[in-house]
């Protein structure tokens, strides 16, 4: 049974020495001038990763990439998978394909996969309703969304709300990664950013107690999954003091390590 929601606003701040932080290690990161500022260890360990479907799994749909007028795109891991797939399937899009992106970034990776000039792409700000003009313009195109196992919630709901011919079709799955190696998760403060990191915390360490490790989490879909063990937050990003994480995780050490 989740025990009652659980974040921490009367902290004891201990001095935090060492930092997991559940994502693979990045050439350049704000962690880094972190590390040295308040003198902590800080180890990276993914804890979830991303899997591929197989050609042969796709099959098993029934679906074709090439019978779906449009594309919806929510991630460069998207883009990625659904490329992979129509070359392994051997299949070429048509050029009359139109492509909607979720931001910028997202439409400016696809030029990696297409010429970006002799196709229809349209961009939205950040969510799915920044393309509303868009879709009403072409709603009558058949929409195909390649997502992972985890789906796209939002952008279903949209499309169901505005009735329009769409298609979901996994592409590759985000799943718990193996952390046999690590002997323990003994730190300080232990760092996730999804409630699939929780997840796979737990699939690894069934008996994990949280003792007097810090959890600073990102989102409240993630505070939810540690509420739901019964964990407590005592790090909390994104709020509008501390929009990101590494700014919420000094915020903690200006006060655990001063």
């Amino acid at each position: 049974m989740a025990s009652e929601a659980k974040t921490s606003s009367k902290d004891n701040y201990l001095k935090v020495k060492t930092i997991l932080v559940s994502q693979p290690k990045p050439e350049r990161s704000p962690y880094y001038h972190l590390e040295q500022k308040w003198d902590v260890k800080i180890d990276w360990r993914q804890f979830i990763h991303v899997e591929p479907v197989t050609e042969k799994e796709f099959r098993k749909n029934r679906l074709r990439p090439d019978d779906y007028t449009a594309i919806i795109f929510t991630s460069k891991l998207s883009i990625e998978h659904f490329f992979r797939l129509c070359e392994e399937m051997r299949i070429k899009m048509s050029m009359q394909t139109k492509y909607f992106c979720l931001t910028e970034a997202i439409a400016n990776y696809l030029q990696k996969f297409i010429i970006y000039r002799k196709r229809k792409v349209f961009v939205g700000k950040r969510k799915i309703v920044d393309l509303n003009s868009s879709f009403v313009k072409h709603s009558g195109e058949k929409f195909l969304l390649p997502c992972s196992n985890l789906g796209a919630k939002e952008v279903v709901s949209y499309l169901k709300e505005n009735e329009l011919d769409f298609q979901e079709a996994m592409m590759y799955r985000t799943v718990a990664s193996d952390l046999s190696d690590l002997s323990d998760v003994t730190y300080d403060v232990l760092i996730f950013f999804s409630p699939l990191g929780i997840e796979s915390l737990y699939e690894n360490f069934p008996d994990f107690k949280q003792n007097n490790t810090r959890l600073a989490i990102f989102g409240n879909s993630t505070k939810k999954a540690v509420e739901e063990k019964g964990l407590t937050t005592n790090i909390l990003a994104p709020t509008p003091e501390t929009p990101s994480m590494s700014m919420a995780l000094e915020a903690y050490l200006k006060k655990s390590n001063k």
